[in-house]
């Protein structure tokens, strides 16, 4: 009997340390995720703060092009109130979009920058665009850092018998970003330009016509 007891309290023990070992994996993943997810919160509020620079360079020398002005600045504005938990599918998906609406708005300022030589030469905008490139390039490797990241979490926390643990203590799944609808198209911008004028077809040169011989 009281061997039986030993085995039955063996058995708890190893039970209680398996369900602390788990925990803790899950809880030492979930912050891997959320150290991830503050990486990625920095590079895109970085270019959140080179917007209002580049659009006051940009008008030194296009203030005509009102329209970019105000789409590229509401984008901004809009992508700035986002405070999302990034367990919740619809607010998840609609920091992407936000994101994805201010990349899509610079790429048309951007554009609108062929149209004028003398501000593609300027020094500051130059600076400013160099620095754009970078942070367009940190939030493709911080956001591929938080999607791998998240995803051995996701899993770890599905697998059985870890997803009956993860229930018990309240550990969800955590969003991956994926491609917007949308995001392949490339934005339309018009310039503004005159239509090329039609071209006048060459009218062809008569044949001269030769004096008859002299009898």
């Amino acid at each position: 009997m009281k061997k039986t007891w030993i085995i039955v309290v063996a058995v708890i023990v190893l039970l209680i340390l398996s369900i602390m070992g788990r925990y803790n994996k899950m809880v030492s993943y979930d912050e891997n995720t959320k150290t991830a997810w503050s990486q990625v919160e920095n590079v895109y509020q970085r270019r959140l703060d080179l917007i209002p620079n580049l659009v006051s360079t940009v008008k030194g020398f296009a203030a005509q092009e009102k329209s970019i002005f105000v789409e590229v600045t509401q984008a901004r504005a809009d992508a700035t109130k986002m405070d999302i938990n990034i367990n919740d599918a619809e607010q998840f998906a609609q920091f992407q979009k936000s994101q994805w609406e201010v990349s899509s708005a610079l790429s048309k300022l951007l554009a609108v920058v062929e149209n004028y030589p003398d501000l593609k030469s300027n020094q500051n905008f130059l600076e400013l665009q160099a620095q754009l490139e970078g942070s367009e390039n940190r939030i493709t490797v911080e956001r591929k850092n938080f999607n791998e990241t998240a995803n051995v979490y996701n899993k770890y926390i599905r697998v059985f018998p870890n997803n009956i643990i993860s229930s018990m203590f309240g550990f969800l799944r955590t969003n991956l970003f994926e491609s917007v609808e949308g995001a392949e198209t490339p934005p339309v911008v018009d310039f503004g330009t005159a239509p090329a004028a039609t071209e006048t077809p060459a009218v062809p040169a008569e044949t001269p016509v030769e004096a008859p011989a002299a009898q």
